[in-house]
């Protein structure tokens, strides 16, 4: 409603207006309520025309609200002997339309485009993505599971099954372009941070027994005896995903980066850059390549893989210094109950020669982390423990958290007694081992230049082991139901995208919540059809995330009741982009 003076002059009147449409759907304007003549309140305002205005218009903003009131009251008119109709879906899953506002802002809509422009198909590309996207982050499963799922959606798939198939191809075909694409569009959303550049692989594992393409017997990072694949990831230095690829499950790790890295440099036009990476993917030759140009790198270097004189010369308790400060101190002489002492890091370099390369060895000791280590050791030790007293004893520890690597078996034969008897009981030698690098961690690096910078580059790595983690457990990239090598690397590619938008999710909630916080908000936040022609209540809890999310993205769901048309509204604004 708005305020509009009629008439003559010497003979206006203040009307309160108000616009509608008209059935032929032309909009026009009518009479709401007269405020009076306009010289008469003049005078009530002492002349003063800006205050009678002002009024007037405070006065339209109040009937306005209390229209708005009264038309926004819902009547409904239910009989308890009345039956729902047959197969009419009535609980639909609005946490995607957050999904899809960001999505939106990725500008997936021009990158499908573009693909079809150059390919030959007549299904919904578009919507075959997104849909992918929604359903691993909402209700991972395979790719049936995941479009019966989307019919839950408010907007359900229009394609049909073969056609989510046939798009897989496309998808793996034009991986390298979505990823490129999606890179410059994410810039959009949040300025991409690529001063350092984070690269780590993992592997994911088929439920076949028989090698075939890329799925073949590697070592697994989880121990099964399946084929695997292995997936390369890069991260920038806010632990946004950047690119990936997919090699054979039996590629040895450290050829997996060249041809990542030239992707990024090439494709991401990316020239300077902090390469950080793992012992594992750290060797000479990838050094060496992040040694040209305006490139460097932070990478983990293995205390225990050390020569003899170099592990000991780290592990040597002298000559370590606070950053900042060139004072000697003998880690002996701490006293590790002091908080200040406690949440300091120490540390010490020496040079590294190797070749032609000219690298450096810090050495880092934290009170903070020797706890830390010594607190999940002994909680493994207690397990071990019960092991020994349990059947469970006699299977081997397969990998470093593995309890059962501190059992010890001794074969003896006691008098009288033929065969030998296996005796089991802790491993106090592998303990004693163990417990010698508690605190202590190593990089090494071409870097020159403050000390602190650098710690702090390495301590981001557990950024990108959480989006492995993510992809595999909140996710569940693994098993991979999917067999064709094309589909397997469109797969990954959802998945891939699926953490993208998850991660630009968490930024704009402006990281307040965990990982399963958000996740299980998203996946509860169902509307209840009332009825086929009026509209939907939440059956969700309202919370503080439901909050944010509602007020980050501008837009809500939480009212009591959300009429048909205002949610085509908000569906309507979520494919929108900036």
């Amino acid at each position: 409603m708005y305020v509009s003076i009629t008439g003559n002059k010497g003979n206006q009147d203040v009307y309160i207006k108000q616009s509608y449409r008209k059935d032929n759907g032309k909009t026009s304007s009518r009479i709401y309520k007269k405020l009076g003549k306009y010289n008469t309140l003049l005078e009530q305002f002492s002349g003063n025309e800006k205050e009678l205005m002002d009024w007037a218009k405070k006065e339209a903003e109040k009937e306005t609200l209390a229209y708005n009131q009264q038309k926004e009251k819902v009547s409904l008119s239910l009989s308890p002997l009345a039956r729902i109709p047959l197969d009419e879906e009535r609980v639909f899953n609005i946490g995607y339309l957050f999904l899809q506002k960001i999505c939106s802002e990725l500008r997936i809509d021009n990158i499908c485009r573009n693909i079809r422009n150059h390919h030959k198909f007549s299904y919904d590309f578009h919507a075959i993505l997104t849909d992918l996207i929604y359903a691993r982050i909402l209700a991972p499963s395979s790719k049936l599971s995941s479009y019966k799922y989307c019919h839950s959606l408010l907007e359900p798939p229009k394609y049909s099954l073969q056609d989510l198939y046939r798009a897989l191809s496309i998808l793996a075909e034009e991986s390298d372009f979505i990823q490129e694409e999606l890179y410059k569009n994410s810039n959009f959303i949040h300025p991409r941070n690529s001063k350092i550049l984070y690269y780590d692989c993992t592997n994911y594992y088929f439920e076949i027994e028989a090698e075939d393409g890329i799925k073949k017997y590697g070592k697994s990072k989880e121990h099964r005896p399946n084929p695997i694949v292995t997936m390369g990831l890069f991260m920038d230095a806010d632990g946004i995903p950047l690119a990936f690829d997919i090699f054979p499950g039996n590629q040895n790790e450290q050829l997996t980066l060249k041809p990542i890295e030239k992707k990024v440099i090439k494709d991401f036009n990316y020239s300077e850059f902090i390469f950080c990476s793992d012992a594992g993917l750290g060797g000479k030759s990838n050094r060496f390549l992040n040694s040209f140009g305006n490139r460097s790198y932070v990478i983990t270097y293995s205390l225990k893989k050390m020569k003899k004189e170099e592990r000991e010369l780290a592990l040597l308790p002298t000559q370590f210094k606070v950053p900042g400060s060139n004072k000697l101190i003998d880690l002996r002489t701490l006293d590790e109950s002091d908080p200040k002492v406690y949440n300091t890091i120490y540390y010490k370099e020496y040079p590294l020669v190797t070749g032609d390369m000219d690298e450096t060895v810090i050495i880092t000791y934290s009170p903070k982390y020797k706890a830390y280590q010594s607190k999940i050791r002994n909680a493994q030790i207690d397990r071990a423990k019960k092991m020994i007293q349990s059947s469970d004893k006699t299977r081997k520890g397969k990998g470093s958290n593995d309890p059962a690597r501190f059992i010890q078996r001794t074969s003896v034969t006691e008098d009288g007694e033929i065969a030998q008897k296996n005796i089991y009981q802790l491993d106090e030698a592998k303990i004693l081992e163990e417990s010698m690098y508690d605190g202590f961690y190593a990089v090494v690096t071409n870097l020159e230049g403050d000390i602190r910078e650098i710690i702090n580059i390495n301590k981001q790595r557990w950024e990108i082991e959480e989006n492995f983690r993510i992809m595999k457990s909140e996710f569940e990239a693994r098993p991979v139901f999917v067999r064709r090598e094309d589909r397997i690397k469109a797969h990954f590619l959802t998945c891939f995208i699926s953490l993208l938008v998850y991660r630009l999710l968490e930024k704009k909630l402006g990281e307040e919540f965990t990982c399963s916080q958000i996740l299980e908000t998203l996946r509860n936040m169902n509307v209840t059809l009332l009825s086929k022609d009026s509209g939907y209540i939440p059956s969700y809890k309202r919370t503080k995330i439901t909050d944010k999310l509602h007020s980050s993205f501008g837009f809500r769901t939480d009212y009591e009741f959300i009429r048909k048309s205002t949610m085509r509204t908000i569906i309507k604004e979520t494919k929108q982009k900036k």
